[in-house]
C-alpha cells in the first residue's frame, strides 16, 4: 500500500472545465494538493506536468505477462461481444452466460461476511467520505475488488474506465502516473492505490473490523476470475461508440451486489457508456437492505435511481433500454 504522498507526488493538474462543482462538495484538507469533491475527483499541482506523466497503457494489475495476455485477449473478445450493445439482445442467452459467470465466482461477492451489519440499517457501515473506484467491469482484477466491497458491505463511487475512455482513464493516468486498473481513492485516509491484492488487503484492514479476506478471494482470481470475462465475451470492456460525451450533472445510483447475474448486465452497460455511478452493495446481510425496501418496495436487485430524470427502475431489461436511449449521442444533441 502506498499513501497519497508517496504514490502521487507531484500530481498533475487538470483543467477546471473538466469538473463540475456539486452543492455537497467537501474539501479534504486546506493546504494539500489533493482535493476530493463529493461528486467529482480532481487533483492539483504546482509542479511541472511534464515531470509527472508516465506514459503507460497497462490495463491489468499484474505482471507484464498478464498485461500481454490481456492485450491479446481483449480485441479477440470484442469480436465476439455481439456488436452494438444498445441493440435488441437474446435475453435468454444474456442471462444464461451471466448466471454461469456468477456460478464460476461463487461464493465470493454474494454476501456480507459478518452479520454485525444487519442492525446498521442506516448504512453506517460506510466511511464518512465515499470511496472512489476507477475500474472496468470486464477486468478480473477489478472484479476482485468489487467482490471485497460486497463482502465488507461498502458503497463506492464507481468511475468506469472502458477501453476508448474519454474521461476517467485520463484522470487515473494523471493522478497515479499510469493507466492501470483497478485504482482506488480513499479520501478518508488520503490514500491512492493500484494493485487489486493490495487494495483488498487495505479495505479489510481499514474497514473489516479485524477480519481477513474470505478464504480464496485473493488466490482464486488467477484461476476463475477470468471466467466471467470469457463467458460474457468482453461485455463491459469497451466504450460504446455512440455514448454521450457529456457526463450527467448528478451520479446515477445502483443497488446491486457483485455476483448477481442481472446486476452484472447493468454494470456492463454503465461501463460501456462511461457513466459514473454510486454503487450501493446489497449482498445478503447488507445494512442497506431496508433502504432498498423503502425505495423500491422489494429486496430484488438491480435497482437503478437516476436523480437527473427522476427515473427509478427495477427490471434489468428496462434499465438497459433506458440507459442506452438516454445517454447516447443522439439523446444529447
Amino acid at each position: 500500500m502506498a499513501n497519497y504522498s508517496t504514490l502521487c507526488y507531484p500530481i498533475a493538474s487538470f483543467s477546471p472545465s473538466a469538473f463540475q462543482p456539486h452543492r455537497f462538495s467537501k474539501t479534504i484538507s486546506g493546504n494539500r494538493r489533493w482535493v476530493c469533491e463529493r461528486r467529482r475527483l480532481y487533483v492539483k499541482s504546482t509542479k511541472s506536468e511534464s515531470k509527472t506523466e508516465e506514459k503507460s497503457s497497462q490495463t491489468s494489475d499484474t505482471s507484464g505477462n498478464t498485461s500481454s495476455f490481456l492485450s491479446f485477449l481483449c480485441p479477440l473478445l470484442k469480436v465476439f461481444s455481439g456488436g452494438d450493445p444498445s441493440q435488441e439482445r437474446n435475453h435468454s442467452l444474456e442471462v444464461a452466460t451471466s448466471s454461469l459467470a456468477s456460478v464460476a465466482r461463487l461464493p465470493w461477492g454474494s454476501r456480507v461476511l459478518s452479520s454485525e451489519s444487519i442492525d446498521k440499517q442506516d448504512g453506517s457501515s460506510n466511511p464518512p467520505l465515499p470511496l472512489q473506484l476507477f475500474e472496468f467491469e470486464a477486468c478480473p482484477f477489478c472484479r476482485r475488488v468489487r467482490e471485497a466491497l460486497t463482502e465488507l458491505d461498502l458503497s463506492v463511487e464507481v468511475y468506469p474506465c472502458p477501453k476508448g475512455s474519454i474521461r476517467h482513464r485520463e484522470l487515473v493516468r494523471r493522478s497515479g502516473g499510469k493507466e492501470m486498473f483497478p485504482f482506488l481513492v480513499d479520501p478518508n485516509t488520503e490514500t491512492l492505490m493500484y494493485e487489486s491484492g493490495d487494495i483488498v488487503k487495505y479495505l479489510f484492514k481499514q474497514y473489516g473490523n479485524g477480519r481477513d479476506p474470505s478464504t480464496g478471494l485473493l488466490e482464486s482470481t488467477l484461476f476463475t476470475g477470468w471466467m466471467p470475462t470469457l463467458l460474457r465475451a468482453g461485455r463491459g470492456m469497451s466504450l460504446w461508440d455512440k455514448a454521450s460525451t457529456d457526463p450527467p450533472p448528478k451520479m446515477i445510483e445502483l443497488f446491486s451486489y457483485e455476483n448477481n447475474p442481472y446486476s452484472r448486465l447493468v454494470r456492463e452497460a454503465l461501463c460501456e457508456l462511461e457513466l459514473p455511478y454510486v454503487l450501493h452493495n446489497i449482498g445478503e446481510g447488507s445494512a442497506r437492505m431496508r433502504l432498498l425496501l423503502n425505495a423500491s418496495g422489494s429486496n430484488k436487485v438491480p435497482f437503478l435511481v437516476d436523480p437527473n430524470t427522476g427515473v427509478q427502475l427495477g427490471d434489468y431489461k428496462e434499465i438497459l433500454a433506458y440507459l442506452f436511449k438516454n445517454y447516447s449521442l443522439a439523446a444529447s444533441t
